[in-house]
């Protein structure tokens, strides 16, 4: 099997350290760069803190991207400009960047993933609720994070309504006359349907979606409690991504 070269961004982050293991680990990568703001990071491959500069020299396959949301959409958008595939954790993505990157993509016919979640059963959770959501119209959404996340709610959070309001009729849930006494004691509203996010130490991360009826509760919960739960999924992206012409958006999307 002819080996896929990887570049990671973000190789010092929790996810990033994780992601240089997996190439590292995997018969058919292989890890021949990284980026990285600082350029002092003992690594065993070249380091660069430019991005065009290291797909000049290196012309990798594929980049990983476990950075920020604004620095991995100019990342995601470079890589596909100088024919890198980009397989990106980062969330935070607006509808605006994920269409022009989607054009972008196929106007290169191009793969490129962007998955809010790489955790396999974070995927099958979002799948679970979405299939829930046909029989329950009312249902809220928390998500639990560690205290160092920048972006709330969660992109995990808002695929998973953006996947249940594809299949519920809309509804504003709670009384028609209610009234936050707190702003934002309701947390975010989307469709109808309200996000809470809880950001604490101790977290990695985690999410329940709950669904209410007349006499029954229903709850769907998916935990991660150690940055590894993502790596099957970062793998998976790299072996497909390699198949692919355009954007892909959210893991469920190349699972059978």
């Amino acid at each position: 099997m002819k080996k896929i070269t990887v570049t990671i961004a973000g190789p010092r982050g929790r996810m990033g350290r994780e992601a240089v293991q997996l190439v590292k680990e995997t018969d058919h990568f292989s890890l021949i760069s990284v980026i990285d703001h600082k350029n002092d990071v003992n690594m065993d491959v070249p380091v660069y803190t430019d991005i065009e500069q290291c797909f000049k020299d290196k012309a990798p396959d594929v980049l990983i991207d476990l950075t920020t949301p604004e620095v991995g959409y100019l990342h995601t958008k470079t890589s596909l400009e100088y024919g890198v595939r980009p397989v990106v954790g980062t969330t935070g993505f607006s509808h605006d960047e994920l269409q022009e990157l989607r054009e972008l993509a196929q106007s290169k016919n191009l793969g490129c993933i962007i998955a809010p979640n790489f955790a396999i059963g974070a995927v099958l959770m979002m799948k679970f609720s979405q299939m829930a959501a046909k029989y329950f119209n009312d249902v809220e959404i928390i998500e639990l994070h560690h205290d160092q996340k920048l972006d709330a709610p969660s992109g995990t959070a808002v695929k998973t309504a953006e996947m249940i309001k594809e299949v519920r009729t809309e509804k504003q849930q709670g009384h028609p006359s209610e009234k936050e006494t707190h702003e934002g004691a309701r947390g975010a509203n989307i469709d109808g349907m309200h996000i809470h996010s809880v950001r604490l130490p101790g977290l990695i991360a985690h999410q329940q979606v709950m669904f209410g009826a007349e006499g029954q509760t229903l709850t769907i919960r998916h935990d991660s409690f150690n940055r590894g739960s993502f790596m099957s999924g970062v793998k998976v992206s790299v072996e497909t991504v390699m198949n692919l012409e355009t954007l892909v958006y959210g893991l469920e999307n190349i699972l059978d």
